[in-house]
């Protein structure tokens, strides 16, 4: 990766921060009796995709990139899950719910592609 990447020219990171946005707009129409619990999880969770990517870029070690860039994985392993409960409690229609999957897969692709090209450097 060398000395130091650009983490906010890579288009993992960008879309990361898309899919954030987004899911920040969709949860604020969640019950308010939710602010603290599933809106806090997703929130959380969808904010840890890109700042793992950030975290993982700036790590001088390709393991230690890997790691974090696994991480950013499992945030959005967790949120996919955490917005299928959400359309199961009638927070989010089938049609919210698929437009996210289909982000949640493709940056999912992005990702896997990243961390191939970490552990092959």
């Amino acid at each position: 990766m060398g000395a130091y990447q650009k983490y906010t020219e890579l288009d993992v990171w960008k879309h990361s921060r898309v899919l954030a946005s987004h899911v920040y707009e969709l949860s604020a129409k969640f019950p308010k009796s939710e602010q603290f619990g599933i809106v806090s999880q997703i929130r959380r969770c969808v904010v840890s995709v890109p700042s793992n990517i950030a975290e993982g870029c700036g790590r001088q070690h390709k393991k230690e990139t890997i790691q974090f860039l696994s991480i950013a994985r499992g945030s959005l392993f967790e949120l996919e899950t955490q917005l299928y409960i959400s359309k199961d409690l009638s927070y989010i229609n089938e049609d919210q719910l698929s437009n996210c999957l289909d982000k949640i897969e493709n940056l999912g692709k992005l990702l896997n592609g990243f961390i191939r090209y970490n552990n092959d450097k």
